[in-house]
């Protein structure tokens, strides 16, 4: 190896050059992981997608019935319903989760006291879990909310609304929106605390409002969040199941099922191929979801 003498006297060696190679440390790190995701995603996955074409009943024998289980999807009515609530559901919850996670994120990185113990406790949601937080809030709405109702003279909550077929979706979208609130929450309170002090002061001196302040200054700053916010929760709330299982377990009826639930029950229930050309579809619906979400942030320019 050659050295370069330094007017000092001091020997440096020059920089080694990159061979290209990766360590190999790297692929011991990463191998189990591979194998893991492999042996329990990729593989289940596969074989799922294979009985999709098949009359398989999740024992006992089979045979081939094409794509007879995807035609059925498309004139299920109980499926279908699934599907619109599903995405109903994933919307309205999104748009609220935001809508009052950016709110709390604004108050709680304003200059108040006890804002560091109020982000602890706004937290707490995100760390309970949802069935644990679904059967309190059953019990709230069967039970309390009744009883308030009736001291107040409220005639039409009197009634659990988790037995009103066209009001039960508002409860399974009050309970979610409350513990996904928190988890965007973080993210909108990192995305203000990254914005300079210099931006708002300056915003201060031009004479801009407080809400002139957030819509010309503060939104743009943290559309970035509020994109991440949105994929994240919208993709999370299409896969809910555990808070509907507590609160309504579909019901009244059929109103309140979800794909996932859809999805589960059929398992259990002699439908496993054709539920399985339900996860297969619904998996393509997702991902189609996702893929026009990444290409409406990429025309409007925003940067993750």
């Amino acid at each position: 190896m050659t050295v370069i003498d330094k007017p000092g006297g001091t020997k440096l060696a020059p920089p080694r050059r990159k061979t290209g190679k990766t360590d190999r440390t790297y692929w011991l790190m990463l191998a189990p992981v591979l194998l893991a995701f492999t042996l329990f995603i990729t593989v289940p996955a596969i074989i799922g997608a294979f009985y999709s074409f098949t009359n398989y009943v999740g024992y006992g024998a089979w045979k081939f019935v094409g794509v007879a289980n995807y035609e059925a999807i498309f004139t299920d009515p109980n499926i279908l319903h699934a599907y619109g609530f599903t995405l109903g559901f994933a919307i309205v919850t999104t748009v609220l989760v935001n809508m009052i996670a950016l709110a709390l994120a604004l108050g709680l990185s304003s200059k108040i006291k006890f804002k560091t113990g109020l982000r602890g406790i706004f937290f707490i949601p995100m760390v309970i879990s949802g069935l644990v937080i679904s059967y309190v809030f059953n019990y709230l709405f069967s039970t309390s909310l009744p009883q308030i109702a009736k001291t107040l003279g409220i005639n039409g909550l009197q009634t659990s609304v988790l037995v009103n077929s066209h009001w039960a979706w508002v409860a399974i979208v009050i309970v979610s929106a409350w513990q996904a609130c928190p988890g965007a929450m973080i993210i909108y309170l990192a995305g203000l605390l990254a914005i300079p002090t210099e931006v708002h002061e300056a915003a201060s001196i031009d004479g801009a409002t407080t809400w002139r302040a957030f819509r010309s200054v503060t939104f743009p700053l943290v559309l970035g969040y509020l994109v991440i916010n949105t994929i994240l929760g919208f993709k999370g709330f299409l896969n809910a199941y555990e808070i509907i299982v507590g609160l309504t377990n579909g019901g009244p009826g059929t109103s309140t099922i979800s794909v996932a639930m859809s999805i589960f029950t059929g398992f259990t229930s002699g439908d496993y191929a054709y539920q399985m050309a339900n996860a297969v579809l619904f998996f393509i619906v997702t991902l189609t979801l996702s893929l026009l979400q990444l290409q409406l942030i990429r025309r409007r320019g925003v940067s993750l």
